[in-house]
């Protein structure tokens, strides 16, 4: 049975009976406002982030059978259409059918009624629970604010055992979720999480026991410092609305048991880098160094837009070019094909990707990321060119400048992960042959999984290219980037365990002739790149060390191009 009065659904759901339950009734109410379901009561009691299967089954009930609900209008339309004795029936039989729960509430309502002093006779006209909301009224989707904060207070509590490290991650996974959704109810979910982590009470007691966080802890942290950067980088939310979470990261970031972004409490081992030519600020005494939070980065970002001309070009159109353009200088808008460029700092820059796709802007994100790695390839040439011309000078002193201090792979905004992943999904088909890019159908070549193919657009990818192939590019390219280790075993242990996931992702693909092309193409970049390449002649000593990659570039060129392969393994032993 199911009624709608207005903007109101009720009615009532079986559940039948199970070998050990007996058969159940529930009652199910249900309030809607432009398309979206704002509140939601059942009497199974069932306690959830998530709707019980009763609201389930009455919404697609509705959905599904609209001829099966019975419409009314808003109930103060019926009341306007009473007259004063059939008014006073109303209530009292109202009150009669259910005179043990509503009486001391209809007498309180009558005394006040009665009082011409009361608050009740101050207000004009009274509310209508069935009527909808008025159209400035902000709508979005009813969310039990209470049972997100007692989950997550429960899975905190539980300190990682149980499964519970793998429940919170359900949770970040369902703010994705919603915010792909462009459903408002992201960002309060996840400022509901975040209060409770900041409320967990191991925080401070780890800073008085000086111990660090354990490692699934951190990663935790981590995503919750990600999430916030993609929901302060929504390319269409409101100034106040950004306002307003920069005072809330604010604040969390001023608490004192805040966790530092390398993981640290101050008592590891001191930075071993000081002694580098580090610009600004960077070579100060770490200890006198302000250290970055979770919250930092996002906080940052809050003072990011999205209204540079060139960026919208570059997201909204596939045949933004510019073929007069005059590719000469570092910072150049287009390069000598024509084709866009987008020169930001690089992990920023895929910030902005990763927001684009947390928002539900797939073609966006992966234009930009098309024009990202074309701008990576072509500073990874001029690089090239230039370390060339001071070859010799530099091999004479024998000594190399670290020419990135924070490396791509680790770094806690994934930016080479970001990539690859945006540019794999591109080239990832399902059973109906429908892929991430549907704009653009030709395909070529085969992989080990059948999910993916080589689908190239028709702009800005060399001929022969793909998807595929630029993601698989990307991710030599930040590998083999010549970075300086971090200070803090968790941050170095992180760097280790994203080039170890970056490798097995790569390791699922097969290697064909295109991809075993890009594999030599950038062997020997980081053969001969000098200080840009963890490969290169000569390196810092304070550099990451590159044996994995190389073990991994040796094992897939061997079987290609042997000789190459034992350059690359030469080079990695020195």
């Amino acid at each position: 049975m199911s009624l709608q009065v207005g903007f109101h659904l009720s009615g009532t759901v079986t559940e039948p009976a199970m070998q050990s339950e007996p058969e159940s009734v529930c009652n199910v109410a249900i309030s809607f406002d432009r398309c979206k379901i704002t509140s939601v009561t059942c009497s199974c009691g069932n306690k959830d982030i998530f709707y019980c299967a009763h609201v389930v089954a009455l919404s697609l009930y509705r959905i599904r059978k609209p001829d099966q609900v019975k419409l009314h209008l808003p109930i103060s339309e019926t009341l306007f259409q009473m007259n004063r004795d059939q008014l006073q029936k109303f209530v009292q039989y109202l009150i009669t059918v259910h005179h043990t729960e509503v009486l001391p509430t209809a007498q309180k309502l009558a005394d006040e009624i009665l009082s011409q002093n009361s608050e009740i006779n101050q207000v004009h006209g009274a509310p209508d629970p069935t009527a909808g909301a008025s159209i400035d009224d902000e709508n979005c989707w009813h969310l039990d604010e209470e049972q997100v904060q007692e989950q997550v207070k429960l899975f905190l509590s539980q300190g990682g055992y149980h499964g519970s490290g793998k429940q919170l991650n359900l949770l970040f996974a369902k703010v994705r979720e919603m915010l792909k959704m462009r459903d408002s109810n992201g960002a309060r979910m996840l400022t509901l999480i975040t209060e409770q982590f900041m409320a967990d009470p191991r925080l401070s007691l780890w800073r008085q026991q000086g111990t660090a966080m354990t490692d699934k802890y951190r990663q935790l942290w981590d995503e919750l410092g990600a999430l916030w950067m993609c929901i302060v980088l929504n390319p269409h939310c409101k100034p106040e609305q950004k306002a307003s979470w920069l005072k809330q990261l604010k604040k969390w970031n001023s608490v004192d048991v805040c966790p530092w972004e390398d993981g640290n409490h101050g008592n590891e081992l001191p930075n071993l880098t000081n002694a580098l030519p580090q610009a600004g600020n960077a070579n100060q005494d770490s200890s006198h160094r302000p250290h970055r939070t979770v919250f930092t980065r996002a906080i940052e970002a809050c003072d990011l837009h999205w209204q540079d001309s060139h960026l919208q070009h570059i997201i909204s159109s596939d045949l933004y070019t510019n073929y007069c353009y005059h590719d000469d200088t570092e910072n150049s808008l287009f390069d000598s094909r024509g084709w866009p460029l987008w020169h930001e700092h690089v992990p920023t820059a895929c910030a902005r990707v990763d927001a684009l796709r947390s928002h539900g802007y797939p073609r966006e994100a992966l234009r930009l990321a098309i024009a990202i790695v074309n701008t990576l390839r072509r500073q990874q040439q001029k690089r090239m060119d230039m370390f060339r011309l001071q070859k010799k000078e530099l091999l004479h002193k024998g000594v190399t400048s670290i020419t990135n201090l924070e490396g791509w792979v680790g770094h806690p905004l994934d930016p080479i992960g970001t990539l690859f992943s945006s540019l794999m999904e591109a080239c990832r088909v399902d059973d109906e042959g429908f892929h991430g890019f549907p704009d653009f159908s030709d395909g070529f070549g085969h992989c080990k999984s059948l999910e993916y193919q080589h689908l190239s657009p028709h702009k800005f990818l060399e001929e022969g290219e793909s998807y595929l192939t630029l993601a698989v590019e990307v991710a030599l390219i930040g590998l083999g980037q010549q970075r300086i280790m971090p200070d803090g075993l968790y941050a170095q242990e992180k760097v280790c365990r994203n080039e170890e996931q970056l490798i097995s992702k790569l390791q699922e693909i097969e290697l064909d002739d295109t991809l075993v092309k890009i594999f030599r193409k950038q062997a020997v970049f980081l053969l001969e790149a000098g200080p840009y390449s963890g490969l290169g002649e000569i390196i810092h000593r304070e550099s990451i060390p590159m044996h994995t990659f190389a073990k991994y570039l040796f094992t897939s060129l061997l079987p290609h191009d042997a000789e190459l392969a034992y350059k690359i393994a030469l080079r990695a032993m020195r």
